[in-house]
């Protein structure tokens, strides 16, 4: 081959070198499954300079040593139980030095540890080194051994050079993305146990607390005025307590979504019987009279039964709260064309008509939180209006303004 045709044979091969570390770079910068990573830049590598084999070396978080994260002729996880000292070997050379290193013509009188995965009689002829890095921080080796024709020389370790720059980024960021990963996967741990002991520790609360109201408001009509005061204060505590409950209940759904549901096609009538018994007690410990009044007839939809429970439960909470001693409050079940209406009165306080509007917004409260009377942080009617919806149905309020009290609808599709 005469000088013109070597000279345009290497610019061949330039260009091919670089046209591959083009798709070299495109392809590390759009994985971020690291395993992938490691193995496509062992075999980029090895393919680059045509070597018969190439590992990359990362060091290990608690040793400070390093192990093999991946050989072209190894699996990922047999790679990763490959420790490689850092002294006495050569990719540790390379690491601790910080230093590129081209080992041509190896004898196979000697035996360094290559970081290559080897066995017993496997010969290594020739050897290449780089560091890794990110921000000037060396945290690996990447290496290839045995040229397939020739000797590494000062090309191969500028190739070689060039994909550890991509690698060192790349894997940065795939390592980002899993700690990410495992942050929001333990992230998700700590909210469903934060969910899990609330819903228990509400359920629990609740049936001590009825029988401390059923019993508070029975010891005030019951005793003589001394008495009946110190029972007062502790119906009135009791009932703080049921308003913390209920917002110890309302912090699980605060969003409701409808693939969250578990529906399930089933009467109504029940679910306001459930909503009724959980808060008789607190009716009765308010000297409240509660009416309710259910259709002849089955009315089916497609629902999930607990969460409407907490709604009506809720909306009969409100119903109380905002209703004096000896008021009154309704429960019923109506049925207009194809919905059920589940409507819950009262002759409370009311809803003025320029908030009716406002009330089923999170955390709204009608009275200024400095001056209010009631107790409650103005999640229930918001999670109320959030469980409606995914049912496919609405909530709304009528009211002819303050002390004029009020009638709060559920209306839920029916089954035809």
């Amino acid at each position: 081959m005469n000088e013109r045709s070597a000279e345009v044979e290497q610019l061949r091969r330039m260009v091919v070198r670089l046209s591959r570390l083009v798709e070299i770079s495109v392809t590390l910068n759009s994985t971020l499954d690291l395993d992938r990573l490691l193995e496509f830049i062992v075999h980029s590598a090895a393919d680059l300079l045509e070597s018969e084999k190439a590992s990359i070396l990362l060091v290990d978080e608690h040793t400070f040593d390093l192990y093999v994260a991946a050989a072209t002729d190894m699996k990922p996880e047999n790679a990763m139980k490959l420790p490689v000292p850092r002294e006495g070997s050569l990719p540790g050379t390379v690491f601790r030095e910080d230093r590129p290193l081209i080992l041509n013509e190896l004898s196979s009188d000697t035996q360094p540890v290559y970081g290559l995965g080897e066995v017993d009689g496997e010969e290594v002829r020739s050897l290449i080194g780089v560091p890794l890095r990110v921000r000037e921080q060396v945290t690996g080796v990447l290496q290839a051994s045995n040229k397939r024709v020739g000797i590494f020389d000062e090309t191969d370790l500028h190739a070689l050079t060039n994909v550890a720059s991509l690698a060192g980024v790349a894997i940065h960021n795939a390592r980002q993305v899993e700690a990410l990963n495992v942050a929001y996967e333990e992230l998700g741990k700590l909210d469903k146990l934060k969910s899990d002991f609330i819903a228990i520790a509400s359920h629990e609360l609740r049936t001590p607390l009825g029988l401390i109201l059923g019993n508070a408001a029975l010891l005030q009509e019951s005793a003589g005025v001394e008495l009946s005061e110190q029972a007062e204060a502790v119906l009135s505590s009791a009932m703080r307590m049921r308003v913390l409950i209920e917002d110890m209940t309302n912090m699980n759904m605060l969003q409701v979504r409808s693939a969250e549901l578990s529906l399930e096609q089933q009467p109504i009538q029940p679910i306001l019987q459930l909503a009724k018994d959980e808060v008789e007690a607190l009716v009765l410990a308010k000297g409240q009279t509660l009416h309710f009044k259910l259709p002849l007839g089955p009315l089916e939809a497609l629902i999930d039964g607990p969460k409407l429970t907490m709604s009506v439960t809720n909306l009969l909470n409100n119903a109380i709260r905002f209703t004096e001693r000896t008021g009154e409050i309704g429960l019923s079940l109506e049925q207009h064309g194809r919905e059920a209406w589940l409507r819950v009165r009262d002759n409370g306080i009311g809803v003025p008509r320029d908030q009716q509007e406002h009330i089923f917004d999170l955390f709204y409260q009608v009275e200024d939180h400095l001056t209010r009377r009631y107790e409650g942080l103005g999640m229930g009617l918001a999670i109320v209006k959030a469980i409606a919806e995914a049912h496919g149905g609405r909530v709304w309020v009528e009211s002819e303004g303050l002390d004029a009290g009020a009638t709060f609808t559920i209306a839920i599709p029916l089954i035809a």
